[in-house]
């Protein structure tokens, strides 16, 4: 499913690769997103409505072309929503039906969801918590991840199981003046 490009669709895409070259990236929080960076195998999609209403349609065509092409091709995606579900337990709602969704839908064991949302809130913390930014990205996003290639990254990375406490380590060590110097915001990169 091919969405508009329009100029606030372009500084939506531009905003979430600054922020992925400078925190998941530049901080290492993901040892696994440089490589299919660098090799362009990321695929950025822009959901501009506000209403949420064709969000777990425009998320599913997304699943669909990822599964449709080589991984060497598309690896991954990231379903960018500027205006939509700005509220995190909104969007945390959503992400819990649309897991079930993609699941009904045959992607069950073929792909995995992640999420990311500008007020990320992991339970028990406060929401200034500084380890809350491993989840925080400009616009509430989906990321679409085939599980082989998670499954493949894992194996290659001695002690994934520790990348969570890692990027806990790193973001205290940071700081949240740090985590505001990072400029990962919306509005921060040019289109």
């Amino acid at each position: 499913m091919t969405l508009p490009a329009t100029i606030a669709a372009l500084q939506a895409e531009a905003d979430t690769r600054r922020w992925l070259e400078r925190a998941v990236i530049g901080l290492n929080l993901c040892p696994f997103a440089k490589a299919v960076h660098v090799k362009g195998q990321i695929h950025y999609a822009v959901y501009e409505p506000a209403e949420e209403t064709d969000l777990m349609e425009a998320l599913l065509a997304q699943a669909r072309d990822l599964v449709a092409l080589d991984a060497a091709v598309r690896d991954t995606t990231l379903l960018i929503a500027p205006n939509a579900l700005p509220d995190f337990l909104d969007f945390n709602d959503f992400t819990a039906r649309a897991e079930r969704r993609l699941a009904r839908a045959g992607f069950d064991g073929v792909l995995q969801l992640a999420s990311f949302h500008p007020r990320f809130q992991f339970a028990g913390t406060e929401a200034d918590d500084i380890g809350n930014a491993t989840n925080r990205a400009p616009y509430p996003t989906l990321h679409l991840l085939r599980e082989d290639s998670v499954s493949r990254a894992v194996e290659a990375f001695p002690g994934a199981e520790a990348i969570f406490e890692r990027n806990i380590d790193t973001l205290e060590e940071l700081g949240a003046q740090g985590w505001a110097e990072l400029d990962v915001g919306p509005g921060s990169a040019k289109p």
